[in-house]
């Protein structure tokens, strides 16, 4: 149902917000109460999760895209609200998600787990919402556990993010305790947007993704004027003019109305086939009628973590290009440039916001596009400082130039906040510590900790979150930024098979810990490749120095079998032929490394 206003009173009627917590703090749940709540959906239609719409996101129980629905509520005072709710990601790994979400809105639901308290996240998305200028409501979920202390979490608010939680509400969105007041608060608490309808358009791309029948599909944020069908669009980034084919919302099923107005949240579709064409920030204006100036738009993300994907079946170079240009457009935070290796044949090298971001991207190629992928090992950006003062990025190891060339190399280091119990404290400490980490502050809230660390980004992007969630028993929570570039002793680790080097394994390491991470996959690889007719020698090295060996055993024939008794000479005749040909065969022979191998060395982490 779409609800007409008059001119004068539809803006003071709209509230845009999103909803901010740390990752299953009850964000998607409390969205699906206030659907049900609103009438969105009739009841037998309600599942758990409406917004979460891919399959990989209720596998896993985490919000990887955000979702916006718009909602009608009849307030007690009797007049009709238009609600628009974006329903935001928690992972750190999906924080530009977050912020983006935010520029559409003017007011966000923080929703903290009233037994667990104030987390990583969720101090790092109020800082985001604070940017943005949001009006904060504090909700208290989950107050329906045994667990609960709704006080103790009230003054942990109060103490750690400096919110008044005076009229902080108590809420359960599982079993719907609270919606009412909660709905309440927001047609009161939050500001309506401000916007001319007389003014020429200007809309804030937010969103983007490919529909197979509609081409592309654009998520706006309506700043002045409005859309209809049949206007000639223009998108000022970068200059490309389009006719609207359709304009609607999500209520949240997909509904076309005749026109969005400003202040309104909805999406546009308009024949627009050219992924590229969609630049998420971008501002939309009338072609005829254009407006002075374009929108700020979105600070751009920058990757951190880099790595290889190629496709196990070289023919499906052309459909992983294709598949990669739908996602990117999707996800802004995300990037691709093609490159090759001897090992793997033509791929890309990847940028992402982290290790989770990039397992999602994996996962979505395999499922979505039906892609069989090889991952090479995830490597972080390091500037290099060459002698005759030029200083380039390295993405991947494999590029890095001849050490002689060199003057010394920097290496990312972020700032770390770390929430855990105190009984972990210790084992937390140790971690950091064991990952060349550096202590900044340590703050006790109520029977937690608040750590503050500056460590290498190098050492976070394997396996620093599984080891942390274990020694911590899952309750450790964490989150970061990028801080600054350090000078750093670093070395670069080849991995050769039979003397040949292997470019998909090699990696950057400090120079402390390159020794071990040689040794490692050197153990692996050795347990993954298949014994071949002759020994295969597996070494990593710095340079000409070789760190690490292990032997794989050669097959061995039985070729004595057919001698029954007779001289010793025959026997050790048909072994000194055999070992000719090993030695021969040696010279001549290719290692064959099946994908299987490649895939397993580069999931390294200490298995601890």
């Amino acid at each position: 149902m779409h609800i007409e206003y008059t001119m004068s009173n539809y803006l003071s009627l709209i509230r845009n917000f999103s909803i901010i917590a740390h990752i299953d703090h009850g964000k998607s749940t409390l969205a699906d109460r206030l659907i049900e709540t609103c009438g969105g959906l009739e009841k037998r239609e309600m599942t758990s999760q409406v917004l979460d719409s891919m399959d990989i996101e209720k596998e896993r129980g985490i919000t990887i895209k955000a979702q916006t629905v718009r909602l009608n509520y009849r307030a007690k005072d009797g007049k009709v609200y238009t609600l628009n709710l974006i329903d935001t990601p928690g992972h750190v790994d999906f924080a530009y998600e977050v912020s983006r979400s935010l520029a559409a809105c003017e007011g966000s639901i923080l929703v903290v787990d009233a037994s667990q308290g104030v987390e990583a996240q969720t101090l790092a998305n109020v800082y985001q919402a604070i940017e943005h200028n949001h009006e904060i409501i504090p909700v208290l979920n989950k107050v329906d556990l045994p667990a609960a202390e709704p006080e103790r979490v009230k003054q942990q608010i109060q103490d750690v993010i400096g919110l008044d939680t005076s009229k902080a509400l108590s809420i359960s969105a599982k079993s719907g305790l609270g919606i009412d007041d909660l709905l309440e608060t927001i047609v009161h608490g939050l500001p309506a947007p401000s916007g001319d309808v007389d003014k020429p358009l200007k809309a804030l791309l937010v969103d983007s993704w490919y529909d197979p029948y509609l081409g592309v599909v654009i998520l706006l944020r309506i700043v002045d004027g409005c859309i209809k069908k049949g206007m000639k669009i223009n998108m000022m980034a970068n200059k490309t003019v389009y006719n609207v084919e359709g304009v609607g919302i999500f209520s949240p099923k997909k509904e076309y109305i005749s026109e969005l107005r400003a202040g309104e949240v909805g999406f546009m579709i308009a024949n627009i086939k050219q992924v590229a064409d969609c630049n998420v920030g971008d501002t939309i204006t009338d072609d005829r009628n254009p407006c002075d100036k374009a929108l700020s738009g979105f600070k751009s993300s920058k990757p951190v973590v880099f790595c290889g994907l190629f496709p196990t079946d070289a023919s499906d170079f052309p459909i992983l290009k294709e598949s990669l240009a739908k996602l990117r457009l999707n996800d802004a935070s995300f990037e691709f440039e093609a490159e090759s290796s001897n090992a793997l044949g033509f791929g890309f090298r990847c940028g992402f916001l982290g290790l989770l971001h990039l397992e999602i991207i994996q996962e979505r190629l395999e499922r979505e596009f039906n892609l069989d992928l090889i991952t090479t090992a995830p490597s972080v950006i390091y500037r290099i400082f060459k002698r005759n003062n030029e200083m380039l990025e390295l993405h991947n190891p494999a590029d890095l130039p001849d050490p002689t060339q060199i003057e010394y190399m920097e290496e990312p280091w972020i700032k770390a906040t770390i929430f855990v119990p105190d009984e972990f404290l210790g084992s937390v400490l140790n971690l950091c510590i064991e990952r060349r980490g550096e202590q900044i502050d340590i703050n006790y809230v109520g029977n937690r900790v608040m750590v503050l660390y500056r460590l290498p980004l190098n050492e976070i992007v394997y396996d620093f979150y599984d080891r942390l969630k274990s020694c911590s028993k899952g309750y450790a929570s964490f989150d970061w930024q990028i801080d600054e570039y350090r000078r750093s002793d670093l070395a670069k680790v080849s991995i050769m098979v039979n003397m040949e080097p292997v470019d998909a394994l090699a990696m950057i390491v400090h120079r402390s810990r390159a020794e071990s991470r040689g040794r490692e996959i050197c153990q692996r690889l050795k347990d993954l490749i298949p014994k071949h007719m002759f020994a295969i020698p597996i070494q990593a090295a710095i340079g000409g120095k070789i760190i690490a060996r292990e032997t794989i055993s050669a097959l061995r024939k039985d070729v004595t079998a057919k001698c029954y008794g007779g001289d010793v000479s025959r026997k050790r005749k048909l072994l000194d032929k055999q070992k000719a040909g090993k030695k021969r065969m040696r010279q001549f022979g290719r290692v064959e490394i099946p994908q299987s191998a490649f895939i397993a060395a580069l999931k390294t982490g200490d298995d601890k």
